[in-house]
């Protein structure tokens, strides 16, 4: 056992006693004391991933928010805490924390530890800089460049430009936000007087959530986000997509975004996308796939098609590496297929300017980067708002890879290297070894679940790692599959997962649909599980649920 106890990482008494200010960067002599104090920070860390790693280890150490509050010092108080309270406080919040790493862990899309790229996390947290302007983040810049472009080749694209994004609601976003700037760009200047009518989207009704938040968001309303109905196994329906386009154009309304699912959240459905590019290329919409889950298996020779296949058709794609690729939280990139912005015409008031004149070479050269600048992308020519404090049009060097301007956060957290010194780690065979890897696990999960039919009902064959399962009691066992039996084994459910999480030894997600009541939804998506994991899985949910 490797559990984390706060009592067994102890400071000298000469560190143990110090406070913040008596470290580094406060003093310049204490050099070993705020070393002694990172190396056990680090000790625990280590500590950690060990017990993450560690099969009989719990996942969690679980308790209700009010216990939990009693059994934590959370409070901030006047005077500063000593380092050792500090090495306590560290020790204490992994102890109590779910480990997602955990090869038992099956609850989330994102989870998995995966070493080189938790390395690259710690080196990041340590430089410690913002990703606006290659000013001072040069490496990672141009690691970003590297790396975003490499993804665009991927997903098929020739071009286009790329950004990373705190996690894929905001990648939807932001393939909103270039959407409606490219087709109406009036309507960065003057809103809703700058569009010819009411515009409207389209997206499955088992897409992600915030596809359906960008219409309230960026102001057309919910109501003009159009749910358009899917089958049996969660794929959207084309025809459906195309009868609600007639419908909202003969309302007066303007379609103009379609967003397609590669991978959706619950069932793991890919959505057809040649068949949705073709809808949009008929109706001038912009297509956009959300492939926030499912874009690692672009990843795959064996699995990408037919999977993905129309995906280079897009307009622009939501990836996000944190999910089937395992960089540690977050890593979200969004794509687009277009680097310019060719609908615009540049209303700049241009300065009358003998270019010949010598003395006036560096204004020249500044005219000239600001209409670089202005050309340069859609997601620059969409978000730019020429902050001259931070993106200045005279710096030294090629202001083309400052990133700030492209986005609307300004600040923005290197998630780069973290990606680029995994890929470093797994190359191009290395991350589609695993992405068969889980996709070979989930085909084992599914055929011991067949296997013991008695037990658990599949509720379909998974295009993706998420397998939807119900569980079956002995009393149940052997009736017909009724709706009423449904009914039964949908209460089964939180029972269940109240009791793994009160034990700690197991985690699993379960959800209702559309069309089914509570099921139970697991997730392949670390690289630790192996078979016997799963096999583990459906035992314990088994010996948990024996006298329901």
């Amino acid at each position: 056992m490797t559990s984390i106890n706060p009592d067994n990482y102890k400071l000298s008494d000469k560190t143990a006693n110090l406070t913040a200010h008596e470290i580094f960067p406060f003093s310049e002599t204490a050099q070993p004391e705020t070393r002694e104090f990172l190396q056990k920070v680090i000790d625990i860390l280590l500590d950690y991933v060990n017990a993450c790693n560690d099969r009989n280890e719990k996942i969690l150490d679980f308790h209700h928010p009010e216990e939990m509050k009693k059994l934590l010092d959370l409070e901030i108080s006047e005077n500063p805490a000593p380092l050792q309270q500090l090495i306590v406080d560290c020790a204490t919040t992994l102890k109590y924390q779910v480990k997602t790493g955990h090869p038992h862990f099956f609850n989330q899309l994102s989870c998995g530890l995966d070493i080189v790229s938790m390395a690259g996390e710690w080196l990041t947290a340590t430089a410690n800089t913002n990703m606006f302007t290659y000013e001072i983040a040069p490496v990672f810049i141009l690691m970003e460049n590297v790396v975003l472009s490499k993804m665009r080749q991927i997903i098929g694209y020739d071009g286009g430009d790329s950004i990373l994004a705190p996690g894929g609601s905001i990648s939807n976003l932001y393939a909103f936000l270039a959407a409606r700037h490219k087709m109406f760009p009036g309507y960065k200047e003057h809103g809703p007087r700058g569009l010819p009518g009411d515009l409207c989207m389209f997206t499955s009704d088992q897409c992600h959530y915030s596809v359906k938040s960008c219409s309230s968001v960026c102001g057309l309303g919910t109501e003009n986000c159009v749910m358009v109905p899917s089958d049996e196994s969660g794929k959207m329906i084309p025809s459906e997509l195309e009868r609600l386009i007639l419908e909202r154009k003969a309302r007066g309304q303007i379609p103009f975004f379609v967003n397609a699912t590669a991978g959706t959240t619950v069932l793991g459905a890919f959505d057809p996308l040649h068949e949705i590019a073709d809808i949009c290329q008929k109706y001038n919409c912009w297509f956009h796939v959300d492939a926030a889950w499912g874009g690692g298996l672009l990843l795959s020779k064996k699995y990408r098609n037919p999977r993905m296949s129309g995906i280079e058709r897009s307009d622009s794609v939501t990836w996000n590496p944190h999910k089937l690729m395992g960089a540690l939280l977050q890593c979200s990139s969004i794509h687009f297929k277009e680097d310019t912005q060719q609908d615009v015409t540049c209303q700049m008031k241009l300065p009358t300017v003998a270019l010949t004149v010598k003395k006036e070479n560096e204004r020249e050269r500044k005219l000239k980067n600001k209409i670089e600048i202005f050309f340069q992308g859609l997601l620059l020519s969409c978000n730019q708002m020429s902050a001259e404090y931070l993106f200045m049009t005279d710096k030294l060097y090629d202001i083309g890879y400052d990133t700030g301007d492209k986005v609307i956060q300004c600040g923005r957290h290197n998630d780069i290297f973290k990606l680029w010194l995994q890929w470093r780690a797994e190359g191009d065979a290395g991350f589609e070894a695993r992405m068969d890897r889980l996709m070979e696990l989930t085909a084992y999960e599914v055929k011991r679940i067949k296997e013991q039919s008695d037990k658990f009902y599949l509720i379909m064959e998974p295009e993706c790692v998420n397998v939807s399962f119900w569980y079956i009691p002995r009393r149940l066992r052997g009736s017909p599959h009724t709706p009423a039996k449904v009914v039964e084994l949908a209460k089964i459910c939180p029972i269940i997962k109240a009791r793994m999480m009160q034990s700690g030894t197991l985690m699993v997600g379960y959800q209702p649909d559309d069309r089914r009541p509570n099921f139970f939804r697991s997730i392949i998506s670390s690289a630790a599980v192996t078979e016997k994991d799963v096999d583990f899985m459906l035992n314990e949910i088994d010996r948990l649920g024996q006298d329901l």
